[in-house]
């Protein structure tokens, strides 16, 4: 039976009820077991924005407090996966994820093909990530494509609660390491999901509005602005395909190869920076394997090649905004 709860609290029970199912899964990170009060309080915060809040009672043992050094405990929990155990660990914001580069790449990555793929390493690393918060430089970025690049890794991106816990589900489940990206301003997003388990199968996009007038594609929460953008357009008669791709490692080329060839016009919309980006990535993609059917140039939708600004009259112009993808669809039938 489905209800709406938040983003965060659909990640929150996803970890519950996975650590119910399987004793092996862990969660650690800096204050999951405590947050705003000391580890195990009542009324503690469960991690810098409560995601893990209340899991330390019910499952003692298997939430842990860690050092702040995301290099030492993000190694402890490849070590922990190479040995059996499923950790999931919360790296606050991916943009601390530059310290622990060669757990991730050289390590985590590695393992199942310097073993010969007799080994696996079944660790999800959460991190939110994401501009919009008057956050800055150093807690804004979008590294999604770093992650994507890297051969080894499955780079996960929900855009809604019911994603949210069906993907972390299979995150758990899943014998390859898992990067599990959160966007900051989803969090307190609300929407309809089960109480019972469930996991959605990664490299399945969503095309979550119907049109052949042109395709959108995007991932997190650019999905909802290209949402607003395409709803916008069908008051002018526009209607577009919007894929939310869920996953980019692996990444879901059918469902974006059929409906670029069925619409002829492609808008891919990304927050990150444009160069060597998910969005550059996929319009080669489609220049590639679509060409012939393509009625007008790729459009891309992304942040500047910039750092975040601070100012939040910046921060907003540097967002891609949902004007901006409205008109990069009407360039398309100029």
């Amino acid at each position: 039976m489905a209800r709406k709860i938040t983003y965060s609290q659909a990640i929150n029970e996803a970890l519950a009820q996975e650590m119910a199912r399987d004793d092996s899964v862990i969660v650690m990170g800096e204050d999951n077991a405590g947050g705003a009060g000391a580890p195990g309080e009542d009324d503690a915060w469960g991690g810098v924005l409560g995601v893990t809040k209340g899991l330390f009672h019910k499952f003692p043992g298997r939430v842990l407090d860690t050092p702040l050094s995301e290099g030492g405990y993000i190694g402890a929990a490849v070590g922990a996966a190479a040995c059996g155990m499923r950790p999931v660990a919360e790296l606050m914001f991916i943009d601390f994820m530059g310290v622990c580069f060669d757990q991730i790449f050289n390590q985590a990555a590695k393992f199942r093909y310097m073993f010969g793929g007799k080994a696996v390493t079944p660790v999800v690393i959460r991190a939110m990530y994401g501009a919009g918060l008057r956050a800055a430089a150093q807690h804004s970025q979008m590294l999604t494509s770093l992650f994507t690049h890297i051969p080894g890794l499955k780079v996960v991106c929900p855009s809604t609660p019911y994603d949210a816990k069906g993907l972390l589900i299979q995150s758990i489940r899943d014998n390859d390491p898992v990067i599990f990206l959160e966007h900051k301003l989803l969090y307190t997003r609300e929407g309809d999901v089960p109480e019972e388990s469930y996991a959605i199968p990664f490299g399945e996009a969503n095309v979550v509005r119907d049109g052949d007038d042109a395709t959108i594609v995007t991932y997190g929460r650019m999905v909802h602005l290209a949402t607003d953008a395409a709803a916008r357009l069908a008051k002018d008669g526009i209607q577009v395909d919007v894929i939310d791709l869920r996953t980019t490692s692996p990444l879901d080329e059918e469902t974006i190869l059929e409906s670029a060839e069925r619409t002829g016009r492609v808008v891919v919309v990304d927050e990150a920076n444009p160069r060597c980006s998910i969005a550059t990535d996929i319009a080669a993609l489609v220049a590639r394997r679509a060409f012939r059917s393509l009625k007008a140039p790729i459009e891309l939708v992304t942040a500047p090649h910039t750092p975040a600004p601070f100012a939040g009259v910046l921060e907003d112009l540097y967002i891609p905004s949902a004007d901006a993808i409205a008109q990069a669809v009407l360039k398309t039938r100029s």
